[in-house]
């Protein structure tokens, strides 16, 4: 298969861009996307770029990485807003998917690795979900899935001291994103590679050490230059907390238990689609069948000896595994391309079928939603929805050789429609338009006016940055010595009758006060 030549895999490309891009910057923060954006905020105006802080107090849960990251794109465009927050992310979805292409064409073939690549993209929980939201997770989870490439890769070559070096990069930057977790998939991922093939003899050599001490060099610089301001102890503590929170040592045993028969289900669902591929799992002879190719035993390795930590752990979003079932889908695609005669094909066929024919006749439902009426050119929309997937529907039961690049396309534009209709409706209908208008209103209102945190008021990121940016200045929080003249944010469930002078509210996604209340001090 040569994508040059290939009209279909061409469309593909040509629709991922406005699928991830139309309506970006539409809807308002999320608690999440609010921290990150905030961090690199305060971060440029305190000048402290080493350890992050959130109202000038010290954030110990995430290392800056990406906290950096998002400051150049804001730099580097002007703008602090919910666009360019989430324009790194998009760079990551494309760098990732460009990454899995990569591998699999040099391990396996073309157009398996096309078809792979826009698996990730347009897996449910990517598509509809992460890849429009200014989250860690999505470039923390290229890096990592980069670095299981490095492993097979070098390895492969028995190039060691690429391999430990280059991976061990790779962990180090994974480590300066989200923490620990690269610790433990270096680990377990070299551990359970090495003494698969044998060679755990190269895990005691001079070439490994070599991987060890520049982690160790990056890593150690860091917390040195961190200790400007912090003992190292304090930020680890923050890491190993958030690490260990969503683990079974901090759950109970009920959650567990509940978690752990109701994983595997729930990470189907949300990678839908492409977890349809994962029946070509129940058979007898998998593991002898994966062992023929080598590169497809090591995607599996992987996946086996680095999941059940998060299967074990109940707190765990399926974001956070976003390295891992890429590696299932692209196993998944090989056997539908390679065994052409299997009832395990037909049985995918009809489900991607049902799916899409699901799909055009949901591009006709805007047209029955009231609340659509005043969006603009919403019957050349539709019409452009029903009659392209149509087509490509139609192409997908004729064209047996390019079945999934079709069904890719219709997902794709799923998504555009999806852009077009979902995303102002939510805006509509989403409080985050509130927590966005009345954070605003108050920045205007007490722009010239001081105003702090009270005490230990749970503020709510979302809040904190809109009033932040609006202001062009940090909001510090206050323990005692306050200023009688200043305006304070307080947490009214939290502080009920600290307040004299009432000066304003903000709204809240997440409290049943609804309001923080602002004012000066009695």
């Amino acid at each position: 298969m040569s994508v040059r030549n290939n009209l279909f895999y061409w469309l593909a490309i040509i629709l991922v861009l406005p699928a991830l891009l139309i309506n970006l910057g539409l809807l308002p923060f999320i608690d999440d996307e609010a921290m990150r954006a905030l961090i690199a905020f305060e971060m440029k105006k305190s000048g402290n770029y080493i350890v992050p802080t959130i109202h000038a107090t010290n954030y110990y849960s995430k290392p800056p990485l990406f906290n950096w990251i998002l400051l150049v794109f804001f730099e580097l465009f002007g703008r602090w807003d919910e666009l360019i927050a989430r324009l790194p992310t998009v760079v990551s979805v494309l760098g990732f998917a460009a990454t899995i292409y990569y591998f699999v064409k040099i391990n396996l073939n073309q157009k398996i690795a096309f078809i792979s690549a826009f698996a990730f993209i347009t897996s449910g929980r990517v598509l509809f979900w992460d890849s429009f939201l200014a989250l860690i997770d999505i470039t923390y989870s290229w890096v990592t899935f980069t670095s299981f490439m490095v492993i097979y890769q070098y390895s492969k070559k028995k190039n060691w001291t690429g391999l430990f070096v280059l991976s061990y990069l790779l962990a180090a930057i994974g480590f300066l994103l989200k923490g620990f977790p690269s610790i433990l998939f270096q680990f377990s991922t070299l551990l359970a590679w090495f003494l698969y093939q044998k060679e755990a003899r190269q895990l005691i050599t001079w070439a490994h050490l070599k991987g060890i001490l520049l982690f160790a060099v990056i890593i150690g610089g860091y917390y040195f230059t961190s200790s400007i301001y912090n003992t190292p102890l304090m930020i680890t503590s923050g890491l190993l907390e958030q690490a260990s929170s969503r683990t079974i040592l901090e759950q109970s045993f009920k959650k567990t238990v509940i978690h752990l028969v109701s994983f595997p289900f729930e990470m189907s669902y949300h990678f839908l689609p492409w977890s349809f591929l994962f029946i070509y799992f129940f058979r007898k002879d998998l593991i002898p069948r994966l062992k023929l190719t080598p590169f497809l035993f090591f995607l599996f390795l992987v996946f086996v000896v680095n999941i059940p930590v998060y299967w074990t752990s109940p707190r765990v979003y399926p974001r956070y595994v976003l390295m891992l079932f890429p590696l299932l889908f692209i196993i998944g695609v090989y056997f539908y391309e390679t065994e052409i005669t299997s009832k395990k094909r037909k049985i995918v066929d009809g489900l991607f079928a049902a799916l899409m024919f699901v799909f055009v006749l949901g591009s006709a439902v805007p047209l029955f939603v009231e609340r659509n009426y005043e969006l603009a050119n919403i019957g050349l929309k539709v019409a452009f929805l029903i009659l392209s997937m149509s087509v490509l529907s139609f192409l997908f039961f004729k064209n047996k050789d390019n079945r999934l690049v079709l069904f890719i396309g219709v997902l794709l534009i799923a998504r555009i429609g999806f852009n077009w209709f979902v995303l102002p409706d939510r805006l509509v209908n989403d409080n985050g338009i509130k927590v966005k208008t009345t954070s605003v209103n108050v920045a205007h209102k007490l722009q010239n006016e001081p105003l702090y945190v009270y005490k230990k008021s749970l503020m709510q990121p979302t809040n904190s940055f809109y009033l932040s940016i609006t202001r062009g200045a940090i909001i510090p929080r206050l323990l005692k010595d306050f200023p009688s003249d200043a305006n304070f944010i307080i947490e009214p469930s939290r502080y009920p009758n600290v307040l004299g002078e009432y000066q304003d509210s903000m709204y809240m996604r997440h409290n049943e006060d609804r309001y923080f209340h602002i004012g000066k001090l009695k």
